[in-house]
């Protein structure tokens, strides 16, 4: 029997008790990067978050197939690769690979499928047909919108209201849109982008319909888990509720689950405002494990402010587990060396079985907080700043007294 899960699931704005869909099995899918640019410390707190919601429905006995997307066509891509005068596609590819090298370094396993939207537009372009049949979409000179009139459950997740969504704020008013709320699905070509021919004329995928595409192709159209950082509950988010619920009536995720942002200087960290730090420029200074310890200090819901000062914190922690655990080797190995050389029982083995006995009792006690604090909404902080710190303190003690013993 599976132990119990309990996740705040942000649709229904509580804790719940996690339970898969098919026994033993979990869906998840996770909204990736746009390649343009190297990562910053934003995209990994949530990479790293999701990492460990992965582990830890491994480490229950589940099995996971865990998607996370690369969007490689965008606006930002456009306009950056006519910048640097570079194929699209190219610059892509090549920030797909450097995200890849980051993950790596800040330990993340592999997602059980990365897909790409360019590997994917037949499963966009059929999706966007069967919104059109089904009467919430229509095509207007090459364009695809999503028809938000036509979608009563419009608003569900985010709790907006659509006369809250005044026309104009994010994006320039069309009169081509019935309503000023309505999204694109399909863009039709603009002269020096890449295109790909449709039904309704070449062009390429809108942002949001990429990502309900390529999770009903991997997951179907009822999973599990669907996750992201907070800033993707709107628009991103209500808009995929929209678009696979409007193509398959049975579409159901049944978790959704948001990370906090990054903050620096008080603002939310993003590319747009100018105020982020890449995972490479921390990982050139500090070993990749400090930004993975720093972002786990905080529970994946809360902000996290950062700062250099908490990375030299975090990295000092690092050393301190791993120098502990050094240690402690080094000491059970002198032991074991006067062990065998005295082939007496001594006063050693006896101090020694003592010890023994007491960390075990150490470890049962970090290994049940472990289990009581990860199954209480993933919550890593209590662990990294209280239970764990509480195991290497006693480690060093015992490497102390172990010591006097041994010389």
């Amino acid at each position: 029997k599976m132990a119990e899960f309990q996740v705040y699931n942000s649709m229904t704005r509580q804790k719940e008790t996690f339970k898969p869909r098919v026994e033993g099995k979990v869906g998840m899918y996770v909204c990736g990067v746009t390649s343009y640019d190297y990562s910053h410390i934003g995209h990994a707190r949530a990479y790293v978050a999701f990492d460990v919601l992965y582990r830890y429905l491994k480490y229950l006995g589940y099995e996971v197939v865990y998607v996370r997307n690369f969007t490689d066509v965008d606006d930002k891509i456009i306009r950056r690769a006519n910048e640097q005068n570079e194929d699209p596609k190219e610059l892509s590819g090549r920030f797909c690979q450097e995200f890849l090298r980051d993950m790596a370094d800040l330990q993340c396993l592999l997602p059980t499928h990365q897909p790409r939207v360019t590997d994917h537009m037949e499963q966009i372009k059929d999706m966007i047909a069967q919104i059109i049949s089904n009467g919430c979409a229509y095509a207007v000179d090459g364009d695809v919108y999503f028809s938000v009139d036509n979608f009563p459950k419009y608003g569900i997740l985010s709790g907006r209201k659509l006369e809250d969504n005044r026309a104009g704020e994010r994006v320039a008013v069309d009169s081509r849109k019935r309503n000023p709320a309505d999204f694109a699905l399909w863009k039709a070509a603009k002269p020096g982008e890449p295109l790909w021919d449709s039904p309704w004329g070449p062009g390429r995928p809108g942002w949001h319909i990429e990502c309900s595409a390529m999770s009903a192709h991997y997951l179907t159209h009822t999973f599990d888990i669907h996750g992201g950082g907070m800033d993707l509950i709107f628009p991103h988010h209500e808009n995929e509720i929209a678009q696979s619920c409007a193509a398959c009536s049975q579409s159901k995720v049944n978790y959704w689950m948001h990370n906090g942002f990054v903050t620096a200087n008080d603002e939310k960290m993003s590319k747009s405002l100018g105020n982020f730090f890449t995972i490479r420029q921390v990982t050139e200074s500090y070993h990749p494990l400090s930004l993975r310890y720093f972002l786990l200090g905080t529970h994946y819901r809360s902000p996290v402010h950062y700062s250099i000062s908490q990375i030299d914190i975090a990295s000092e922690a690092v050393f301190y587990i791993y120098q502990t655990l050094q240690d402690f080797e080094d000491t059970l190995s002198a032991l074991k060396q006067e062990s065998d050389a005295n082939s007496k029982p001594s006063r050693i083995s006896q101090v020694a079985q003592e010890s023994i006995k007491k960390i075990k009792e150490c470890i049962s006690k970090l290994h049940n907080e472990f289990e009581t604090k990860l199954g209480d909404d993933l919550q890593t902080q209590p662990i990294l700043n209280a239970a764990l710190l509480e195991a290497l303190r006693f480690m060093n003690n015992s490497v102390t007294t172990l010591k006097a013993r041994i010389y």
